[in-house]
C-alpha cells in the first residue's frame, strides 16, 4: 500500500558554506503530495520525453484554458491573459516534471535555474503568441493556432535545457 508524503520541511542540498546566507532568503519550491518512489532512479530518454509531453499537455490545458477564459470571457488584454496563463501552466509543469519526469530532489540552485529558464521561455512564448495573435485574423481558433506554435517552441527549449542542464545540477 502506498502512502502519501507531504514534504514541508526544507531538505538539505549541496550548497557550499559561503552560500549559506543566500540559502536563508531563497524559498524552496512547493512540493506536491506524491507517493514515494514515484519515478525510477534512472529514466531513459524515451520515458523522460513521454512524461515531459504528458505533463506538457496538462500544463498547456491549464495555460491556454486560463488564457482563453481571461481574454474571451473576462475581456483581459491578450498579453496579460497569456502571461497569467503561462505562469500558472509553467508552475504546474515544474511541480510535476521535477518529481515525476526527472526524479530530482528539491534544490534551491535547481529552483533558481528553472525560474531563470521560465523567464526566458516566458518571453519567447508570450512574444510569439502576441505577435501571431496580431498577424492572424481575430478569433478563437486563430488564438489556439498561435498558442500551439508558441507553446511548441517553448516546450522544445524547456525540455532541452531541463534535461541537459537543470536536472543535472546537484
Amino acid at each position: 500500500m502506498r502512502q502519501l508524503v507531504w514534504v514541508i520541511v526544507p531538505q538539505p542540498d549541496d550548497w557550499s558554506a559561503e552560500d549559506e546566507e543566500l540559502q536563508h532568503h531563497v524559498p524552496l519550491p512547493v512540493e506536491l503530495p506524491l507517493t514515494e518512489n514515484i519515478a525510477d532512479d534512472a529514466l531513459d530518454l524515451k520515458t523522460q520525453v513521454l512524461r515531459f509531453l504528458a505533463t506538457g499537455v496538462l500544463s498547456a490545458i491549464v495555460d491556454q484554458g486560463v488564457n482563453l477564459i481571461l481574454h474571451f470571457v473576462f475581456g483581459v488584454g491578450v498579453t496579460l491573459a497569456k502571461a497569467i496563463g503561462f505562469v500558472l501552466g509553467t508552475t504546474t509543469a515544474y511541480l510535476i516534471n521535477r518529481r515525476w519526469t526527472f526524479n530530482a530532489a528539491p534544490s534551491r540552485a535547481r529552483f533558481l535555474a528553472v525560474v531563470a529558464l521560465y523567464g526566458v521561455t516566458f518571453a519567447v512564448q508570450v512574444g510569439i503568441y502576441t505577435w501571431l495573435y496580431q498577424v492572424f485574423p481575430d478569433g478563437f481558433w486563430y488564438a489556439n493556432v498561435a498558442f500551439v506554435i508558441a507553446q511548441g517552441t517553448a516546450t522544445v527549449i524547456n525540455f532541452l535545457v531541463q534535461r541537459f542542464v537543470i536536472f543535472k545540477i546537484r
